[in-house]
This record gives structure tokens, sequence and C-alpha cells, in this order.
């Protein structure tokens, strides 16, 4: 099974980092590693954009993370109308930056910068695989 499984419109079926969908299904958010240079990656790639290796190591995302930036989406792209309005966010976990969106239960009123926030997977209603933030 490759990337079909992931996000609410997969455009893509094959990727080299398919086994992102494998570790969200055994409930894990991760990113990569190069083992060359130590730089890492969210979403996670095959190969290194700073050494150019291609020798990269899988590493799992936790915390709390840091609400950096947030917007309320109140109108969607094709195919995702029925999913707003929605909050998407960027949190930081110890450097590593992660784009994705609020879980719909957290008010809006209670939503700031510096908050923190864990990241959970999560099965869409659609039977596809997706994370998404939490308190």
């Amino acid at each position: 099974m490759g990337f079909e499984k992931f996000g609410r419109r997969s455009f893509t079926s094959q990727t080299k980092v398919a086994p992102f969908v494998d570790y969200l299904e055994k409930g894990e958010l991760r990113g990569t590693r190069c083992k060359s240079c130590g730089k890492q990656y969210f979403p996670p790639r095959a190969d290194c954009a700073a050494c150019l290796s291609n020798e990269m190591e899988w590493y799992k995302i936790e915390g709390p993370g840091t609400l950096i930036s947030f917007t309320r989406a109140g109108f969607a792209p094709t195919g995702f109308e029925e999913d707003v309005p929605y909050t998407l966010a960027l949190v930081d976990f110890n450097g590593t930056k992660v784009f994705g969106r609020l879980e719909k239960d957290i008010p809006e009123a209670e939503v700031s910068v510096g908050m923190q926030l864990k990241v959970t997977p999560c099965t869409l209603s659609n039977g596809q695989l997706s994370y998404e933030f939490v308190k």
C-alpha cells in the first residue's frame, strides 16, 4: 500500500516515503533525518536537499509543540468544500515545523500563538489517514 491512503485527496499512489502512511497507521507521525548531515525534514523526504545524500532515517515527531501561526479557512478548494470552516496551523516540535489542521473541537477563541499542542494521527470520514493537532 502506498500514499493513496493519505489525506482528504490523494494525488499520488507511489512515493519513496510511503512508510509515512505505515507509521500513521501505527499511531505515529514521523519525519526523515539525513544520516550524513543530520538535517531533519517534514514532510518527509527521500533525499537530503542540504548535502544531496539519499541516506535517510525516520524519526518520531512528538512532544508538545508550540503554535507558531494559524489561520481560519472559511472557503475551501474543490474537493474540500465539506470541511470548512477549519483552522490550519504551523506548530514547532523542537525545530521541526509541522503544518496541519487543528482538531475541530478546539474552540476558536482558545487558539493563540504560543499555545502547546500535540500531534495525533487520525482517520478521516472517508477512511483516509491524516494527522491533526490537539490540546
